[in-house]
């Protein structure tokens, strides 16, 4: 009978934790880098190219790929001969490791994790508690896979309930579509079908620890109806057109996993979840001997990738910045900015509206007019950063405060990650804004433009506090210009066509 102690667990989960915060898996680094190769949309090679050099940057700097550094979900598959050292029981043990991991001095994580969901929402202040699943199995170790899975991925996730005779294909072909681009593609799928609704959800969940393999599975073929799958759905998702951040191109994932359970004969439980370009995952056994630490890897594992925004980038000082000033930005552009800005996301804007309604106004030294907001939530600062990595969040989840914000406060201008809906895009064009994109999957290296940073409302909101930046050539796209065009839908729809063309010219 093995004995495992009490630290061991708690160092293993706290050193894994760490890890994966700042090194990719060598799988997904390959995968990015193909798949960055053979890409022939400019707008979506320079998006796999800052995600690539990022986790390069990441990995010599020992910060986060991510600003969102995840929800922590374990999947701990306990040996029946196993005996524990130990005054805490397993879930306290692994959430300590995560509360280590997270408070880390010198490598700070932010903590995401809120605590009465309906209600409150206050932030536990240190990422806790895990989500942990748990198998009691035959042996006499205890295998550990733990995931740091981002907020923005996870809120893709789909699930449904077919009928028996119900394609697969046909409904993940249908979905993906909807998902936007808030899941940072390209990425992986992860499928989960069969059992009962949650199962499946686990099971998508699961299968998403498994390594980027589907080019082996090209090589060599399928020799299963569920690689067949995998292989049709890589094969028609990426013709959809989508893109890396959405921006229209060749690849939108970089591989499909599926599995499955026995399931009732009336029944066939799906669920699809996207693992994001901050893919973080890691696997570890504990057998006695003491704690299991991950290996690092070596630094030649990661390309060199140069990237250059060109001589005729615009230029842009957003302190001097006026509205008839981007009438002239086109859909596509890359544009630098310089100067100051301030940040918001969901529970700042939800302050905002509550005060505005309430006629008191906005916090002193909160001015919107003619300023730009961008959605973010840094990872706090650690020895001479003015902020820790911070890439853009979805802002998608914003648009229902965007006509306020644009109406009301004398914003002009927004940055964030991913689509935004149609009610905004009006709502951009009607008022002569612009919405920029970020790049998500490449926090660190944003992070690098900013020069200072000082929260100036809501402290109480942790993370989510309102910050004013001061940045110096922070790369972004013009997503949505002045006349409501939008790059997520022009892209897509242009490399969708260009891969259907390529298509007929094969069959015929």
């Amino acid at each position: 009978m093995t004995t495992i102690k009490q630290d061991d667990l708690i160092d293993s989960v706290a050193d894994a934790l760490q890890f994966i915060s700042y090194y990719h898996p060598k799988d997904f680094v390959d995968a990015m880098h193909g798949a960055y190769l053979r890409e022939e949309s400019q707008a979506a090679k320079d998006a796999m190219a800052q995600i690539l050099i990022n986790s390069r940057m990441c990995a010599e700097g020992r910060r986060p790929i991510c600003q969102d550094t995840g929800i922590v979900t374990v999947f701990a598959r306990i040996g029946m001969d196993v005996s524990w050292d130990a005054e805490m029981s397993v879930t306290d043990m692994i959430n300590e490791g995560v509360r280590r991991a997270y408070k880390n001095p010198d490598n700070l994580l932010r903590a995401s994790i809120l605590n009465d969901p309906l209600g409150a929402r206050k932030n536990t202040g240190d990422n806790t508690p895990a989500v942990i699943h748990y198998e009691v199995v035959e042996g006499d170790t205890v295998d550990i896979e733990l995931a740091a899975k981002g907020g923005g991925s996870e809120n893709k996730s789909k699930m449904v309930m077919l009928n028996p005779s119900d394609s697969l294909v046909d409904w993940v072909l249908k979905t993906v579509p909807t998902m936007g681009a808030g899941w940072c593609p390209p990425g992986m799928l992860g499928i989960g079908v069969g059992g009962t609704a949650e199962k499946s959800a686990v099971l998508a969940k699961e299968v998403l620890m498994e390594p980027v393999d589907i080019h082996e599975l090209i090589a060599r073929g399928p020799n299963s109806r569920l690689e067949e799958l995998r292989l049709e759905i890589f094969e028609k998702v990426n013709q959809l057109g989508i893109g890396a951040q959405g921006l229209g191109g060749l690849t939108t994932v970089l591989d499909v996993k599926i599995k499955d359970y026995p399931t009732h004969a009336a029944s066939k439980p799906v669920t699809m979840i996207p693992n994001c370009a901050a893919t973080r995952h890691a696997h570890f056994v504990l057998d006695g001997s003491g704690p299991a630490l991950q290996t690092p890897p070596s630094l030649s594992d990661w390309p060199e990738i140069a990237w250059d925004v060109g001589p005729n980038t615009r230029k842009v000082n957003l302190d001097t910045l006026q509205k008839d000033d981007m009438l002239e930005w086109q859909p596509g552009e890359t544009v630098l900015l310089s100067g100051k800005m301030l940040t918001g996301r969901d529970a700042a804007h939800k302050k905002i509206q509550g005060l505005l309604e309430s006629g008191e106004g906005l916090p002193d030294g909160v001015d919107f007019t003619n300023r730009f907001i961008y959605y973010v939530g840094p990872v706090d600062a650690v020895r001479e950063e003015a902020v820790g990595p911070a890439g853009p969040t979805t802002a998608t989840r914003m648009d229902k405060f965007t006509d306020m914000m644009l109406e009301q406060t004398g914003l002009i201008g927004m940055i964030g990650k991913a689509e935004r809906g149609p009610a905004t895009i009006e709502s951009i064009a009607n008022n002569k804004s612009v919405y920029l994109m970020a790049v998500g999957g490449a926090a660190y290296l944003v992070s690098k433009a900013i020069t200072n940073s000082k929260v100036v409302a809501f402290p109480e909101l942790g993370m989510e506090a309102i910050h004013e930046f001061e940045i110096k050539d922070m790369p972004v796209t013009v997503a949505v210009d002045t006349n409501g065009e939008s790059v997520h839908t022009t892209g897509p729809a242009k490399w969708k066509s260009v891969i259907s063309d390529r298509i007929r010219v094969e069959v015929s």
